[in-house]
């Protein structure tokens, strides 16, 4: 029930994020859900490889790497889906962080 409650808070950080900032287009909540199961998935396969890969350079830059590789596994994810787009680096770069900051919200309210 938790894992369930989880991705619907995710796809409403989204969903949410989607609608705040210009240049992100989401086509409805079921694709938010999506594309926030599929972005758990790319972050959990290829961007664990990717940090694991470039740890040494991720230490000298204080995790600015690490960044980096979700804003470019939001950008893979924007490839992937047809309803889920976003316009550029630097968009994806803002909608990561709303993302990140809606979800620490989000489970904040949810521990209670």
């Amino acid at each position: 029930m938790r894992f369930i409650i989880e991705i619907l808070l995710t796809g409403l950080a989204v969903f949410i994020a989607a609608h705040v900032i210009p240049g992100v287009h989401v086509n409805g909540y079921f694709t938010a859900v999506l594309t926030g199961v599929l972005l758990a998935v790319v972050n959990a396969t290829i961007g664990f490889i990717l940090r694991i890969l470039t740890f040494p350079i991720n230490i000298l830059t204080l995790g600015l790497l690490s960044f980096i590789i979700t804003v470019c596994m939001v950008l893979l994810v924007s490839s992937m889906l047809s309803g889920f787009s976003v316009d550029g680096f630097f968009t994806a770069a803002l909608f990561a962080i709303v993302l990140a900051v809606l979800k620490m919200i989000f489970g904040a309210f949810e521990t209670r």
